[in-house]
């Protein structure tokens, strides 16, 4: 297993809705992140900077990389579109982020 951690931008004044769209998840995308080996994954928010600070976990064999070509990932893109910073094809705009420091 990798973990890996990003931080996207939320727009002002959509902290709740945030929160309540993906409590109210779509089973077909938490079918397409499990396919893809995703698991253990958190958003959490930095409500001064509005960054999302987002980290998950997933298999040595994973597809992530393919996520963006299925139908579910694209409707949640335009889904989410209107309360995030978005590229052009509507994918939020993210930030790796580098582990500087790891304690079990």
């Amino acid at each position: 297993m990798e973990k890996i951690a990003f931080v996207m931008t939320l727009k002002p004044g959509f902290e709740a809705e945030y929160k309540k769209r993906h409590d109210e998840l779509w089973p077909d995308l938490a079918v397409e992140l499990k396919n893809a080996g995703i698991s253990d994954y958190s958003i959490y928010l930095h409500p001064q900077s509005l960054k999302l600070f987002a980290v998950l976990k997933r298999t040595d064999n994973h597809t992530m990389d393919n996520l963006p070509a299925t139908a579910a990932v694209k409707k949640w893109w335009a889904f989410m579109a209107d309360i995030m910073e978005t590229n052009p094809d509507n994918s939020p705009v993210v930030e790796s982020l580098e582990q500087v420091f790891h304690f079990e």
